[in-house]
């Protein structure tokens, strides 16, 4: 069920595209000033089942999604593995989602060249589903990366963590501290095509 966000945030966040681009893709933005409302076990299913059909070398799927709920002693675990720059502004994600990738291709054990790439993709699939469901996120690379894998007693050998996820639904910017509060209210910008893309 899609549900309401503040349309002046959003509006202002809009990617202001020089080409036709699908409303989903210019919609998506990376939001901070998250509200009080949750995100229901059927809309995390949806953002999980998304993510599950990106596509990945060899078919291996080696994304692996730990999620946990806003409230819990999980997402207080994880949020305690977060830098202090990104703490003032994730305490109210309504989840936290640890986000990694196994390094090897199961039916060999050969080393998976794609798998960074490849848990890449489905978490853009995750954030895509979640923009049409009126939800927003966060990616963060601002964590303590050795004690997360001690958390989550992962082998960095077999299994990283690539990124933290917070999610949640948008609330005023104003209940931001600053610098947050001035970041939330910036337009966004990108490199001019030229500068990305080149013909051969």
């Amino acid at each position: 069920m899609e549900t309401t966000t503040l349309p002046h945030t959003d509006a202002l966040k809009e990617a202001p595209t020089t080409h036709p681009v699908h409303p989903l893709v210019r919609r998506r933005w990376s939001a901070r000033a998250f509200g009080e409302a949750s995100i229901g076990d059927d809309e995390l299913a949806t953002l999980l089942e998304a993510a599950a059909w990106a596509p990945s070398a060899m078919n291996e799927q080696p994304w692996r999604f730990r999620h946990a709920r806003r409230g819990t002693p999980a997402f207080d675990a994880l949020w305690d593995l977060l830098k202090p720059g990104n703490q003032p502004w994730t305490r109210n994600a309504a989840l936290l989602i640890a986000i990694s990738g196994v390094k090897h291709h199961a039916r060999n054990e050969a080393p998976n060249a794609s798998w960074q790439h490849d848990v890449g993709m489905a978490t853009a699939n995750l954030l895509l589903q979640a923009t049409g469901l009126g939800i927003h996120g966060h990616l963060m690379g601002g964590f303590d990366k050795e004690r997360t894998q001690e958390h989550l007693g992962l082998d960095p050998e077999r299994e990283e963590v690539v990124t933290i996820l917070a999610l949640g639904r948008i609330t005023d910017p104003e209940t931001l501290e600053e610098p947050f509060r001035g970041r939330e209210l910036a337009p966004r910008t990108r490199k001019p095509l030229d500068e990305i893309a080149f013909p051969l």
